[in-house]
């Protein structure tokens, strides 16, 4: 395996503006693959223990970024924006699928023109119109109002505040698709609402999918059969053909269900899957076997660039650090000594604080500090600390006023629960994530080199010959594309 030189590791992290030379390696199309939860563990594991595997194969003819993290905090929706637009929650201003925003307002209480009250959003499976059903669709009178633009709901796409890379793909004139877990991801759908052509959002909830590994691999099988579709030029429904998209891709399930559910998950520190977790592992790698199957079948490998990786990892990979602790203890702890100071309170891995007193941030945070063992935290982050590194506050209406991480392992949600690891947080475990980007045109590579998920997007673009700074995000967080990739292909471009 070839290693990766300093002077290519300095222009690969810096040069985001030298000029492209993906080009001449004739990729046509990008296929973005997020395996939510794989770390890279995970990844280094499998092809280790499974030469003859689809993974493995890929990691042949690809580049493997050892020390990837995904977006903190480490959700689904920061995660996969980050992905997306090459932006942190500071500036998509998506900071969960659960949490609060001080620009909006609840439907009920939202006034033409006024102030916006605050609201805490839930924009899971919970707006859905029928949460108990795989085909559903977004119930509007379920989503936040925007006082600003006369009260209209406020679609997950509108929560955003920079376009993506589908938007630059199809103002190019290329076609877009994607495919994820809840209706909910309307959220690609960029500041127009229209960005794919083809989004599929089945509802993994829907008949206890998601209770179950085993319905959550067929779960994964569908989606996958449906990028098998789009590969051979058809929409979704494989009924009409309308070309093949130059980007898309899917979110894979079924290894985040088996590292959570109980029964389930790692048997070691070492990161040894049960046999649920191997069995998630192996039906992934059987649904990626045949998506990249079809892309052969179709002579389209050559000159199509695949990117898998995840929007977020899941902790505790260690089973003997698992430790619930009741979410409600925080609010409890809070309102205690500073009574009605709490607006909303999200929490998994990590606790995302807002308060209704801004005023009061310092005081709740020392009182945090001094309950450090009774709730486990491992640092409090709030005031300078907060706003060098996550956002003001003060300024920005939707930034927390304070976070809490956690020692490793702790999960704050209800005593009862048996979940066996969660995400959200900022440890290792919950966001050092698997990154390999594959294509029979790239020579195989390591590079070691830390990088974050976010400079998917701008090298997703790059690959595609389009300009990276079209994203805002990019522009606005200087976002890197990701390093050695040029390097890799298989052409003299010098």
């Amino acid at each position: 395996m070839k290693s990766y030189g300093i002077a290519a590791a300095l222009c690969g992290s810096l040069c985001l503006l030298a000029p492209s030379v993906f080009a001449q390696s004739k990729i046509e199309r990008v296929l973005l693959m997020s395996v939510d939860g794989l770390h890279a563990l995970d990844l280094s594991r499998y092809v280790e223990g499974h030469k003859g595997s689809a993974l493995a194969r890929l990691s042949r003819t690809g580049v493997n970024y050892s020390n990837a993290m995904s977006s903190m905090p480490s959700d689904s929706f920061p995660g996969l924006l980050a992905l997306l637009t090459g932006g942190t929650a500071r500036t998509t201003g998506v900071w969960y699928d659960d949490a609060f925003a001080n620009d909006l307002s609840s439907p009920k209480s939202c006034q033409p023109g006024a102030k916006a009250m605050g609201v805490h959003y839930d924009y899971s499976e919970a707006i859905d119109v029928d949460e108990e059903s795989v085909v559903t669709k977004i119930d509007p009178s379920k989503l936040a109002a925007d006082p600003a633009r006369n009260c209209v709901p406020v679609y997950p796409h509108s929560l955003v505040r920079v376009n993506n890379v589908f938007d630059v793909v199809k103002a190019a004139g290329k076609r877009t698709a994607w495919a994820d877990k809840h209706p909910a991801y309307d959220l690609v759908q960029g500041p127009t609402g229209a960005a794919v052509d083809d989004l599929y959002t089945p509802e993994i909830n829907g008949e206890g999918i998601s209770d179950s590994v085993d319905k959550t691999i067929a779960y994964d099988a569908d989606k996958a059969a449906v990028i098998v579709k789009q590969i051979k030029g058809y929409d979704h429904a494989g009924k009409e053909k309308v070309g093949v998209p130059a980007i898309f891709g899917m979110n894979f399930q079924a290894v985040s269900v088996a590292q959570k559910n109980a029964g389930n998950g790692y048997l070691n520190a070492d990161a040894t899957p049960s046999p649920g977790l191997a069995k998630a592992l192996d039906a992934t790698d059987l649904a990626i076997n045949s998506i990249e199957s079809a892309l052969v079948a179709e002579k389209l490998n050559t000159t199509t660039l695949i990117i898998i990786t995840a929007k977020h990892g899941q902790s505790p990979i260690d089973p003997a650090k698992r430790r619930i602790i009741d979410g409600k203890s925080i609010k409890t702890l809070i309102e205690t000594a500073t009574p009605g100071v709490v607006a909303h309170i999200t929490t998994d891995s990590a606790a995302l604080i807002w308060l209704k007193d801004k005023a009061k941030t310092a005081e709740v945070a020392v009182n945090l500090g001094k309950a450090h063992s009774d709730l486990a935290i491992d640092k409090v982050i709030y005031g300078a600390e907060m706003v060098r590194d996550f956002g003001d506050p003060a300024t920005d209406l939707r930034v927390p006023d304070i976070i809490i991480e956690p020692e490793v392992g702790v999960i704050y949600t209800k005593p009862t629960a048996t979940k066996l690891a969660e995400h959200g947080g900022a440890s290792l475990d919950d966001r050092h994530v698997a990154l390999l980007a594959s294509s029979p045109v790239l020579k195989e590579l390591k590079i070691d080199l830390p990088v974050d998920t976010k400079q998917v997007a701008p090298s997703m673009l790059r690959a595609l010959g389009l300009d990276p700074l079209k994203l805002d995000a990019v522009r606005a967080e200087a976002t890197r594309v990701l390093p050695g990739l040029e390097e890799a292909l298989a052409v003299d471009f010098h």
